[in-house]
């Protein structure tokens, strides 16, 4: 597919996706969220690729909805997006195709990143605020150079809390920071979003790409791609489930594991000493 707002690229085992209006610090329109959806599920059925990486080109991530573009976003808004029904009613099902199958929360508009089968891993490169930091919090993984600066902005363009980060945030780091961070819409920095836990790691920014092209590669390499897809399924279904639920949940799961070609690949690799051959089956 051709891409106008976005960059699509597969090497070594990784798709990266860079959202590409550096001159507007990558503002996100319409057609770039159309982008990174269709990437995604690219990315998703090419089994040459083992992880994801979405960036940003230039100096910043992302910075936000494009206030030049506010009929559409008002438009998108009131539709859930692309003329689409209402989040509210649930009608529209963004879940990937062939994707994992997670509860109708995580198939909504920008709620759909977990259901890509592969790790995606957020490289904030630089701003990120507003429908940006959105973007980062659906991400499986988050890493900051030490240029990011991060908002949630909202309380500051007289919005609210969008696209369900009501709930992400505070269950990322916590209602204390969250409130702080919507409520006073304020900027803080990467050290103090590594603090906060919402971003894993920081890098200096002259080695920032190379940090996390190393942590991807040794994912897609290293991991089993059935190992992933399931604990992804575990993980984001426990955050809805109680204990008991994803303890059921780990043991109906693990006769399947045990006969899988990924563990037995996974067994003979530790045992021969050398490097996996997963085939993701």
């Amino acid at each position: 597919m051709a891409y106008s707002e976005i960059l699509y690229d597969v090497a070594d085992k990784i798709a990266t996706i860079t959202l590409n209006r550096p001159d507007k610090l990558n503002a996100w329109t319409s057609q770039m969220e159309g982008e990174v959806r269709a990437a995604l599920i690219e990315a998703s059925a090419d089994d040459a690729v083992g992880a994801i990486i979405l960036t940003g080109a230039g100096r910043g991530f992302c910075s936000g909805a494009d206030m030049n573009n506010l009929d559409s976003l008002q438009q998108g808004a009131a539709s859930g997006g692309g003329g689409q029904t209402s989040d509210s009613v649930r009608a529209v099902d963004n879940a990937i195709p062939g994707g994992l199958s997670l509860s109708n929360d995580f198939s909504l508009r920008y709620t759909y990143f977990p259901t890509v089968p592969k790790p995606i891993i957020a490289a904030i490169n630089g701003p990120a605020a507003g429908l940006g930091l959105i973007m980062a919090l659906y991400c499986d993984v988050r890493f900051a150079s030490d240029a990011a600066v991060f908002s949630t902005a909202f309380a500051r363009r007289g919005l609210i809390a969008e696209h369900g980060i009501s709930w992400m945030l505070p269950t990322l780091i916590g209602p204390a920071n969250a409130l702080d961070i919507t409520l006073s819409g304020r900027k803080f920095t990467a050290a103090e979003a590594k603090e906060m836990g919402l971003v894993s790691k920081v890098y200096a920014m002259e080695s920032f790409m190379d940090e996390v092209r190393a942590y991807a590669t040794e994912m897609a390499t290293l991991a089993s791609p059935r190992s992933i897809r399931v604990m992804k399924r575990q993980l984001y279904q426990a955050m809805l489930n109680s204990l008991e639920h994803s303890v059921l949940l780990a043991n109906s799961e693990m006769p399947a594991s045990f006969e899988s070609e990924d563990f037995k690949e996974g067994v003979a690799h530790f045992v021969e000493r050398r490097a996996p051959n997963f085939t993701g089956n």
